[in-house]
């Protein structure tokens, strides 16, 4: 996984499976352009992140409590992972005016141990105005 986002064309498909471009999606998140409004929208970003390998905004949008060093991300099984599909599940709060939430997800994988799904029930907390993931129950 590189420090920083490979480049995608804004008219490009979002990664993150909302059926939205890039440009219009979590383009400007991982460009620091704007905020992610809802818990869900910054959960797309780091599943797009993931994507395309930018450490940076992983690293940016975890919490300071509970964020691994850089080195673990770049160091992990995960650097090794193509992914395939993101599926939100069920979200309980994280909207603009809240300031915690979850969001359910399931990501699919193709890696050196073959094809994966990761299910994950995730917490995030909104701090002055930014959401950041906290961590997750698989």
């Amino acid at each position: 996984m590189s420090s920083s986002a490979a480049s995608l064309p804004d008219a490009s498909r979002c990664p993150c499976g909302s059926g939205d471009t890039y440009g219009a999606c979590c383009g400007p998140v991982l460009r620091q352009e704007r905020r992610a409004a809802t818990a869900v929208a910054l959960m797309r970003s780091r599943y797009t992140a993931f994507t395309v390998g930018d450490v940076d905004h992983l690293l940016r949008s975890w919490h300071r409590r509970t964020r691994p060093e850089r080195a673990e991300l770049t160091a992990s099984p995960a650097a090794e992972v193509r992914w395939l599909r993101l599926d939100v599940l069920a979200t309980s709060a994280g909207g603009p005016f809240d300031e915690a939430g979850t969001v359910e997800f399931t990501a699919v994988s193709k890696g050196p141990r073959g094809r994966q799904q990761q299910h994950e029930l995730s917490r995030f907390v909104r701090v002055d105005g930014s959401w950041f993931y906290v961590d997750g129950d698989a």
